[in-house]
């Protein structure tokens, strides 16, 4: 029997070395499966291997500076891809297919094609999760590195872009070593999927893609428990009232020992969405 999509990507995210852009191709695919089921992947992979072909690689010995310069050449000048403003309001931002097709997207979404197309030429690519705005490390992250800004057309960061960028986001004056460490495949994908569901949360009549978002979200080897409780009222939102019932109900079960008062306030909302169905 063939694998759904969802139990391709639970075995993906399972894998010793996650593949990012795989499993952002399964997410797509779950957002528009298409007329192949498959969201884009092949005309998604092709288009990462023209990419590929725009790279002109430094000569040896290759320094960071000039890897960001070339990739940046490649994909931020000659492919055009870069960010804007308006694309935060649209959920096409953080779908990878759409992504590549619009030259637009999130930060984290560039930054997971610049990874990709810099893993493939052999650049010393990384990414970087800085508070509120992904970017790409080019080098050692514990030596010579710069940080490129693909929403920025991969834009090379001074250090002091990155002490405002830091600044703005969370009041610190310096960024920590823990933001500026190499970003784990999962978390990758898992903040890229916290993007749909902040995208969807803030649409109800778009509680379809939340409950995707959710669903992929819980396939994750780590995650939040609390997104049981989250797709618990989203299946109560949608009418889905047995199963949120069931949903609360067990969630209530997995938080008793810890927390008993929020426990039971979680099984009066499971007898409260019983009690829509008379």
């Amino acid at each position: 029997m063939d694998e759904t999509n969802r139990e391709r990507f639970a075995r993906a995210a399972r894998e010793e070395s996650p593949d990012t852009t795989l499993l952002c191709l399964l997410m797509a695919a779950e957002a528009d499966p298409g007329p192949d089921g498959d969201g884009g992947d092949a005309a998604a992979r092709a288009e990462l291997d023209r990419l590929c072909g725009l790279v002109e690689p430094p000569a040896a010995p290759g320094t960071p500076r000039r890897w960001a310069e070339a990739l940046a050449g490649a994909l931020g000048v000659r492919a055009g891809l870069h960010g804007t403003p308006g694309d935060y309001r649209r959920l096409e931002s953080s779908l990878l297919p759409e992504v590549l097709r619009r030259r637009r997207g999130l930060p984290i979404l560039l930054s997971v094609v610049w990874l990709e197309v810099g893993r493939r030429v052999g650049a010393p690519v990384y990414g970087v999760a800085l508070p509120g705005h992904f970017v790409v490390g080019v080098g050692d992250p514990a030596g010579e590195h710069v940080l490129a800004d693909p929403f920025d057309g991969g834009r090379v960061m001074t250090d002091e872009d990155v002490r405002l960028l830091v600044a703005g986001a969370t009041g610190a004056a310096e960024p920590s070593a823990a933001m500026l460490a190499p970003a784990e495949p999962l978390e990758i994908v898992l903040r890229v999927l916290n993007n749909v569901r902040a995208w969807a949360a803030a649409r109800p009549e778009r509680s379809d893609v939340h409950l995707w978002a959710v669903d992929l979200s819980l396939l994750l080897p780590r995650h939040p428990a609390r997104l049981r409780y989250e797709r618990a009222q989203l299946l109560v939102q949608r009418g889905e009232f047995v199963a949120g019932a069931r949903a609360l109900t067990e969630y209530a079960e997995l938080v008793a020992a810890m927390e008993p008062s929020a426990a039971e306030t979680v099984r009066r909302q499971a007898r409260a969405a019983r009690a829509m169905l008379n």
